[in-house]
């Protein structure tokens, strides 16, 4: 069964917590990780790029001149492709790049993820993420403390923490190499971007729980 130092926002350690086996000491699937990551980011595209064609450009009612006898090339609408403001042939259209990925496979590949962060001493428990104020200055200090920040140069960090806790989510919004979300919004992409994983003890407690393979019983139900 995998522990975890607990530490303080000094980075003082104050006890630890025991992790489910079956959430973070899973093998590393590469293949599953790589799935659910494609599946990530094709469901986060737009896909709302749009041209318009010959049918959509405004103007171009009538022939610009006759078919024959004036020498020149044979022209139904002066929104031809062809010429200056005329619709685009084969443009894009919007499109839906989205697909479902089943369940099992999705959080298989976080807790696949997560174990392989576990493996990497990634992973960093907080007993409590408080900060007294909205202030980036705050946010930055406890970044230090934690030793994610080195000669001004910060770390990809992910926090995961209970959107709740308005001084953490205000005091983050303008560092940009650190996010925010609670135990829900965990994702592989963001486990894999981000090279520390910041959680509170409450958050990783309800992620053991979240994530517990159905029929298998958790740390805190075998107790």
């Amino acid at each position: 069964m995998p522990t975890v130092k607990v530490r303080n926002t000094k980075n003082k350690e104050v006890g630890e917590v025991d992790l489910s086996d079956a959430v973070f000491g899973a093998e590393l699937n590469e293949s599953l990780i790589h799935s659910a990551v494609r599946n990530y980011l094709a469901n986060a595209r737009q896909g709302t790029a749009k041209t318009k064609t010959r049918g959509n450009v405004r103007g171009g009612g009538r022939k610009p001149w006759k078919q024959k006898g004036t020498g020149r090339a044979r022209v139904a609408s002066i929104r031809s492709p062809l010429w200056r403001g005329g619709g685009r042939t084969h443009g894009p259209l919007p499109k839906d790049w989205s697909y479902n990925l089943p369940k099992k496979m999705r959080r298989g590949a976080i807790r696949s993820a997560l174990s392989e962060r576990l493996r990497e001493e990634n992973i960093i428990v907080i007993d409590e993420i408080t900060l007294d104020d909205r202030k980036t200055k705050g946010f930055v200090a406890l970044m230090n403390a934690l030793g994610l920040a080195d000669k001004g140069k910060q770390t990809k960090a992910l926090i995961v923490d209970s959107l709740e806790n308005e001084n953490l989510i205000l005091s983050s919004r303008n560092v940009q190499k650190t996010k925010v979300v609670n135990s829900y919004g965990v994702n592989v992409y963001d486990l894999i971007y981000h090279e520390k994983i910041v959680f509170s003890k409450a958050a990783i407690e309800e992620l053991n729980e979240l994530l517990a393979p159905r029929g298998k019983k958790t740390v805190k139900e075998a107790a």
